[in-house]
């Protein structure tokens, strides 16, 4: 419909990637995940021995739960009082299911806030498509969905990510703070799939501007949770390679910031606080993980202030940097990955 013809947005959606909440979810979970995707079964068995081995829950839904508590209660205080509704891609509560829910009582135009602050296939767009086929299911009466720009490069998720870079330096010893250094981590995917996207582009920029807010110099974007064929070229470096290239050159202090994640979900709390903490115990390497921005206020404050920007209420979109605000509506070709069913799609078979 023309521009000048939408609805008003009657109501909020966060949409998640979804992950199990028992043991016996997990299996089914993962199918979910790559569904249509040729994943070799012992890939899915690997991937689902992280699960077990953390009790067969992942931390995700119970931080969705939390950012939507404290996400009400921040609109609650601003006089925002669209209701919130929350869908997830791969695991209850479905997608799909909510948007029937939402039809059902009437709901014509959400904002959906999506869990990345950076542009990729994995990111965005799949999630885009995730809602679209989800509408289809539903029918007509299913709600249009927009969805908030991304942030990386919004003031306030600066500021939190930079709080939490100076709060985990404060963990360790004063005469070590200095020289220790800073590997700012993000999900690796397919470089054909980052040639299509700002991804890159976008992370070097917001920890380019993190780092500038702590006046720290000596740091590193590095990659993590690589999946997929080996054969097929991801982003690199990998963090455990990134660890031990310092400690061969003598570091003894690692910080390593989550800056590509928005909560301490299964990658951040098994790919970082598992397997790379014991790389590095090995190595004799001191490691401390910052946090994410979770439930920080400021991120909270953040989502609000993105949702009353599109809601007209804020007359600034405000952006940090040489980029400037993100574009609210998305090109046709926006995150586009030309060959994603032409070969093995896991980008994000264990992502959570």
């Amino acid at each position: 419909m023309p521009e000048t013809a939408k609805l008003p947005y009657d109501s909020l959606l966060l949409v998640s990637f979804g992950g199990p909440e028992k043991r016996e979810d997990v299996m089914p979970f993962l199918e979910n995940v790559v569904r249509g995707k040729p994943v070799p079964k012992e890939r899915l068995l690997e991937v689902a021995q992280h699960y077990y081995d953390l009790g067969g829950k992942s931390p995700i839904n119970d931080q969705c739960r939390q950012l939507l508590d404290a996400l009400r209660a921040e609109l609650d205080a601003h006089d925002v009082s669209l209701p919130l509704y929350w869908g997830n891609r791969n695991w209850q509560p479905m997608l799909g299911d909510t948007l029937a829910e939402m039809a059902a009582k009437g709901h014509r135009r959400t904002l959906a806030i999506m869990t990345s602050a950076f542009s990729s296939y994995s990111g965005c767009r799949q999630y885009r498509e995730n809602v679209e086929t989800a509408r289809e299911r539903v029918g007509e009466e299913a709600p249009e969905v927009d969805k908030l720009r991304v942030f990386y490069n919004h003031p306030l998720f600066v500021e939190v990510m930079a709080e939490r870079v100076r709060d985990a330096l404060a963990k360790l010893p004063p005469a070590h703070r200095d020289v220790a250094r800073i590997a700012f981590t993000a999900h690796s995917i397919p470089i054909a799939m980052a040639e299509h996207c700002r991804y890159e582009a976008q992370l070097e920029e917001s920890c380019r501007l993190v780092a500038e807010a702590t006046g720290r110099t000596k740091w590193q974007l590095v990659y993590q949770s690589r999946s997929g064929p080996p054969q097929v070229p991801w982003l690199g470096p990998d963090v455990v390679e990134h660890a031990k290239a310092l400690a061969a050159i003598g570091t003894t202090d690692l910080v390593v910031v989550p800056i590509g994640f928005v909560s301490d979900h299964m990658e951040v709390v098994y790919d970082l606080d598992h397997e790379l903490h014991d790389a590095c115990e090995e190595l004799g390497l001191t490691m401390v993980r910052a946090e994410t921005a979770g439930t920080h206020p400021k991120f909270i404050a953040m989502l609000r202030e993105l949702i009353e920007e599109r809601l007209g209420r804020q007359e600034r979109r405000r952006a940090l940097g040489k980029d400037g605000p993100s574009h609210d509506v998305c090109p046709a070709d926006c995150c586009l990955y030309p060959i994603t069913r032409k070969m093995p799609a896991v980008a994000d078979a264990t992502k959570d």
